[in-house]
């Protein structure tokens, strides 16, 4: 799925879209997704399949919903990941040929009428380990104050986000919440969250972002 194919005739499968690839006459390749169609001169260069944030038309935060919230100790910590949306960049060279959405496009008002924002919407159950879905983000969930915390969202910043992927799944950057005594915050430090990942983008921390509802 991610990563690098021959400009030759195969499918691609990518969640739950099909890229389709022809191979014409005098080097030429239809590239065929939905109702997009490119004809590609095939110099041997290679058709790549990216993750990209689910930016979709335009908003600057992902909001993840806990399908059960989740209760955390004192001065204590968990870790574990949740599903998210992601898109997708095909390019070859660094020319992007087409871009499109996997799976359902949701959004939210994140905040009131007055002063909220509009974010790309998820559900998600919390994973102690990795989920088996095209995107996901890994979450070390910190509360640092001598109570009990409850949180049962996180609002993560992804414009202009570093992705990581292995063949068969993206990632978010790892993302760290931080629970306070009215908010929390959540630092999306544009580190990859395992080793062996293959990056996109040039992997560095966006400005923390605080939940003020």
């Amino acid at each position: 799925m991610f990563g690098e194919h021959e400009l030759k005739t195969q499918f691609i499968k990518v969640g739950d879209k099909k890229i389709h690839l022809l191979e014409e006459r005098e080097s030429l390749v239809r590239y065929k997704r939905d109702d997009v169609e490119r004809i590609i001169k095939n110099n041997r260069e290679k058709l790549k399949v990216l993750p990209a944030p689910a930016t979709g038309y335009g908003v600057k935060l992902l909001m993840v919903k806990f399908k059960d919230p989740l209760v955390v100790p004192p001065r204590d910590s968990l870790v574990g990941f949740i599903e998210a949306p992601v898109e997708i960049d095909v390019k070859v060279g660094e020319l992007t040929i087409d871009h499109f959405m996997v799976g359902r496009e949701k959004y939210a008002l994140y905040g009131t009428l007055e002063a909220g924002v509009i974010c790309r919407y998820h559900v998600s159950p919390f994973y102690a380990k990795e989920p088996d879905s095209t995107g996901a983000a890994k979450l070390i969930v910190s509360n640092p104050s001598p109570e009990w915390k409850y949180l049962e969202r996180v609002v993560i910043p992804i414009r202009k986000t570093s992705m990581y992927y292995e063949e068969a799944r993206a990632y978010y950057p790892l993302l760290i919440v931080t629970i306070k005594d009215n908010n929390s915050e959540v630092n999306n430090t544009g580190r990859p969250p395992k080793d062996g990942l293959k990056a996109v983008g040039e992997g560095l921390s966006l400005p923390n972002f605080l939940m003020r509802w």
